[in-house]
């Protein structure tokens, strides 16, 4: 009933609605229409029975439901108050033939980024995972890495904090203390498939939302605490799922979308890769990823994966 479900908080947002023109809209009976909408109050949604038909009369602050309702983007919303791995369950979703579902948590007890380091959830965060399964091969998924990136600064510039992303995986908040900012956001994408294309995709997004100082990792920031006010997370959610969507529908945006917000760009850099170290200038990024460094004897290198150390901005040089 999934599908059901969906149509039905986008047909809510156009309210008041009838019961029977509910029913006929979406194909199913008004017994089961009153079910869907006995099952969204229980989730918090505000709705009134009136004589015109639904009405919506209040949304929760974070939830499945509130976060679906007036979303312009075609992703399914999974709610948990606290999960250990939004990941895990995205990869569960993911056996059972699932797509285009977000996993979304308050709190996330076993998180990990990258090289299985963990990742600190407390509750007041944004934690999600993306399901998809793109029609591309898999060394294309790098692509959608930096899509997330640009989603998550975008929403968060929008709300008011100065985010800017850090190659390959890391959004941060410049000037906040350590070189290079501290960090707001990490991205954590999994992917399984054959030679020539993905059979799934995940995008895992870890934000610190409305996380205060005290429970914040040493080099961390937080939405809460660059603004000095919570930022709505329903809100702050919905314009990273839109904005991922209509990013990874236009292929072609996402690398220029990610230069007008990168760090890296322009900065001096150490990357510690699986073939040793590249230190030099970071001039570029390229397709489906990479971050292009032109080297002190002039040469460009494409690296592609690595751990990345911002030294200086060049044109402190």
């Amino acid at each position: 009933m999934t599908d059901t479900r969906r149509a039905l908080l986008d047909a809510l947002a156009d309210d008041p609605v009838a019961g029977p023109e509910l029913a006929d809209r979406l194909g199913v009976s008004r017994a089961a229409v009153w079910k869907q909408v006995e099952g969204l109050r229980e989730e918090g949604l505000e709705i009134e029975s009136t004589d015109d038909g639904y009405r919506v009369t209040d949304v929760p602050g974070f939830g499945g439901a509130a976060i679906e309702y007036g979303l312009d983007a075609p992703f399914d919303v999974e709610f948990h108050d606290s999960i250990g791995s939004t990941n895990e369950r995205a990869r569960e979703l993911a056996a059972e033939g699932r797509t285009d579902v977000a996993v979304v948590a308050d709190e996330q007890t076993a998180g990990r980024g990258r090289l299985d380091r963990g990742w600190t959830g407390p509750s007041g965060g944004i934690y999600t995972s993306l399901l998809l399964r793109p029609d591309v091969p898999p060394a294309h998924s790098p692509v959608y890495t930096l899509a997330a990136a640009v989603a998550v600064t975008r929403a968060a510039r929008e709300a008011g904090v100065d985010a800017r992303i850090k190659w390959p995986n890391d959004v941060l908040v410049e000037g906040a203390g350590e070189r290079g900012g501290q960090k707001l956001c990490g991205i954590l994408t999994e992917m399984e498939g054959e030679a020539d294309r993905v059979a799934w995709l995940i995008v895992g997004i870890g934000i610190n939302a409305n996380v205060g100082a005290g429970s914040l990792p040493e080099g961390a920031t937080s939405l809460q605490e660059e603004r000095g006010e919570p930022v709505d997370r329903r809100v702050f959610t919905q314009r990273l799922l839109e904005t991922f969507d209509d990013l990874r529908s236009d292929p072609d945006s996402i690398l220029d979308a990610w230069r007008e917000h990168a760090a890296t760009l322009g900065q001096r850099v150490r990357v510690d890769t699986p073939g040793g170290e590249v230190v030099g200038e970071a001039v570029d990024v390229a397709f489906p990823g990479a971050l292009v460094i032109e080297t002190d004897d002039g040469e460009r290198e494409r690296v592609t994966a690595g751990d990345c150390e911002h030294l200086r901005p060049v044109r402190e040089e």
